[in-house]
């Protein structure tokens, strides 16, 4: 077992070693071969690895391939490490990762970079099962920082693109503040401990409950310092409220990366630690009420832009970002289980959205704006039905008490569930209310999407023949205004884009994937529900989650005796349907109209709770000026002013007088000695008389 587990965490290195360097040598065919070969050998042993700890009584186990780190008392190795949370990370990210190769064979299909994309792509996919499978502090951080390479990498893979490479750049700045802070919680920790080893750190946690550190005066208690400075980090990873700027940008991406890194890996990353880290956040009260914040607040703030955002990438990545909302306010009040049973399901219909959009995307010729689709559901029955798929497991459609509903149902009615568990806290009464406010919209902006796209009149038609009479609007993203939008770069139509511009399905090696998700968007609840959060919940998870001695929230979720709490989430989701319909289906003029009027909640929305703005005015802005001040002031006028470039100028200016005395005439060179030697008698002179 234990050489399977090393073969499948190396695999995907091999296989990113052998497409980015002789990916020129041995083609595009072969490169794209041998890396979606090695995702595939990875993803059946990590779905075996996973079978055997569920049903084949596996016990947790540690390998390690070599030391890393041996200085003093600080020590770290490169393991491998096997429990309940790495073994459902690993078929989460294998999974969404072998089946976003695959798709990508048709979606690159025209690319001529494509050994470099699938080396980026088994490259990222190595980084995350570095970090899901680290049995310290040391190798978390290397694929944390690993991951937010092989982003930057992925996201501006069309470096020619300004806006790809912009926002490139503005993922890796973003997540640099977020890993700042996770340096700080990882010093914080072995300060403490002496210890960044998970084995040996856990145990010890619990002994440090009161330890406190003096700052200003004040005292803080450390492991709540340590828990918050490491949720930073998450935050930065996860785009979390404050530090979600960088994931709308990032669909500048190809498709394939959206699904890869925002469905079901990179973003993921920090409700994974959070849950890992379960024995100290368990210790860190506060550290608990500011993650049940942050989350709350993240799923309300993103729903809100949801539904007046445009581009189908943009909806669906907002989308993301509530969902992430969800799974940490889940964690915040101790329900682990819960956040990552959300995590799981969530990964299965997200990526399914995703790839779906770019089903659409292909299918339409590279369009992304809504406003030019409609009708579509005829033209693409396959990206349709598993659109609509995804869109009732995202909504959380199901029925109360009993086992009937798509993936979603199980996962966010059990969080919802389990924040009402808590609502004897401030924190766990606010998750409650905002999680089932964040439902109804969730259910508004998905079917908004379903709608824009698949139903309605044809707005393509009218669109394509607008875009060559008059351009594109402001807000379309299509692939004149990129130059080459998502999947169009540099290769214009291929031959099935020649029928009128008439949207077609997508090729079977695209079809595959969506066919795979949907099953799991449909059973992944059902089937995986009693080893996550039921009955099997305890002997599932073992030690790999841990509660404090007044942690019960997950026991009592299951014992709600008010039945309007698990009608709730129903309710608000039929609401928020039939207000999509009668917007979108039964009075589509008038949200046009709405949005044409651009009043100030509209603008407010649609412009992103002006974010970008604000930490433009400030951020960006403010750091230019500081170094400006820095550069022109101090630098350039203060120290280069009265260091070399002063003395240089005093050098340079005496030495231009002193030259006015070298005249050449022998009368002027005569009177300077005279003026000497009167100069040196009167000294003498003077000298003698005192």
């Amino acid at each position: 077992m234990q050489n399977l587990v090393t073969i499948l965490v190396l695999a995907p290195l091999l296989g990113a070693l052998v497409a980015g360097l002789f990916g020129r040598k041995i083609g595009d065919i072969a490169s794209q071969a041998v890396t979606t070969g090695l995702l595939f050998l990875s993803c059946a042993l990590s779905w075996y690895t996973f079978a055997q700890h569920t049903w084949g009584g596996l016990e947790p186990f540690t390998v390690k391939l070599l030391d890393f780190i041996n200085i003093g008392t600080f020590h770290s190795a490169w393991s491998i490490r096997i429990d309940a949370l790495s073994a459902t990370m690993l078929i989460v990210v294998t999974s969404v990762s072998s089946l976003v190769h695959l798709y990508s064979w048709g979606y690159m299909a025209e690319d001529p970079s494509r050994p470099r994309f699938f080396a980026y792509l088994s490259l990222f996919t190595f980084a995350m099962l570095m970090l899901v499978t680290a049995a310290d502090f040391m190798q978390l951080f290397f694929g944390w920082e690993g991951v937010g390479l092989a982003s930057y990498l992925l996201i501006g893979f069309w470096f020619q693109k300004d806006s790809a490479s912009s926002a490139a750049i503005k993922a890796f700045v973003v997540n640099r503040v977020g890993d700042f802070g996770f340096a700080l919680g990882i010093m914080t920790i072995y300060w403490m401990f002496g210890t960044i080893n998970f084995h040996e750190l856990f145990p010890l946690i619990a002994a440090k409950e009161n330890t406190t550190w003096m700052f200003l005066g004040h005292s803080f208690s450390a492991l709540d310092l340590a828990a918050f400075l490491l949720f930073i980090g998450a935050m930065g990873k996860s785009a979390q409220f404050f530090l979600h700027t960088w994931l709308p940008d990032a669909m500048e991406g190809p498709t394939p990366v959206s699904a890869l890194i925002h469905a079901a890996t990179m973003v993921t990353a920090g409700v994974y630690m959070v849950c890992l880290l379960s024995p100290l956040f368990e210790y860190a009260p506060v550290a608990k009420m500011i993650v049940t914040y942050i989350g709350a607040i993240t799923a309300i703030f993103a729903a809100s832009i949801g539904f007046t955002q445009n581009d189908i990438k943009r909806v669906i990545a907002f989308s993301t970002c509530s969902q992430l909302g969800y799974m940490f306010f889940a964690a915040g009040v101790g329900a682990y289980e819960a956040a990552m049973f959300h995590l799981f399901t969530h990964a299965f219909f997200k990526a399914l959205l995703f790839l779906g959009a770019g089903s659409v995307i292909h299918g339409m010729h590279h369009e992304q704006d809504m406003r030019h689709m409609g009708g579509l559901a005829k033209y693409l029955p396959v990206t349709y039905a598993a659109m609509t798929i995804g869109t009732i497991a995202i909504t959380g459609l199901g029925i109360p008490y009993t086992q009937i509903g798509f993936a979603g149902f199980f996962s966010k009615d059990m969080i919802i569930e389990t924040a009402w568990a808590a609502h004897n806290t401030p924190q766990g009464m606010f998750a409650f209310v905002i999680g089932i406010l964040a439902a109804l919209l969730t259910a508004f902006y998905s079917w908004r999407l379903a709608f824009m796209t698949f139903h309605g009149k044809k707005h393509w038609e009218a669109a394509h023949d607008d875009h060559h009479a008059h351009g594109h609007d402001d807000h379309a993203h299509a692939a004149v205004a990129h130059a080459h939008d998502d999947h169009a770069h540099a290769h214009g139509h291929d031959d099935h884009h020649g029928h009128a511009h008439t949207p077609h399905e997508s090729p079977i090696v695209m079809l595959i994937p969506l066919i795979v998700l949907s099953i799991g968007a449909v059973a992944a609840g059902f089937v995986f529900a009693p080893y996550f959060i039921g009955d099997h919940a305890h002997a599932f998870w073992g030690h790999a989650i841990q509660h404090g001695p007044h942690n019960h929230v997950l026991h009592e979720a299951h014992h709600i005796e008010e039945a309007w709490v698990k009608w709730a989430p129903l309710v608000v989701t039929l609401i928020g349907t039939a207000l999509a319909v009668y917007f979108y289906l039964l009075k589509p003029a008038l949200p046009k109209a709405m949005a044409a009027r651009k009043g100030p909640l509209y603008t407010f929305l649609y412009n992103k709770w002006f974010f970008d703005e604000l930490y433009q005015a400030t951020f960006v802005k403010g750091a230019k000026a500081l170094g400006d001040l820095f550069w022109k002031v101090l630098d350039v006028k203060i120290i280069d002013g009265l260091g070399p470039n002063g003395a240089a100028w005093t050098a340079l200016k005496s030495a231009q007088r002193l030259v006015k005395t070298q005249t050449g005439y022998v009368y002027h060179y005569a009177f300077v000695m005279f003026l000497g030697i009167a100069g040196l008698l009167t000294w003498v002179v003077f000298g003698m008389a005192r």
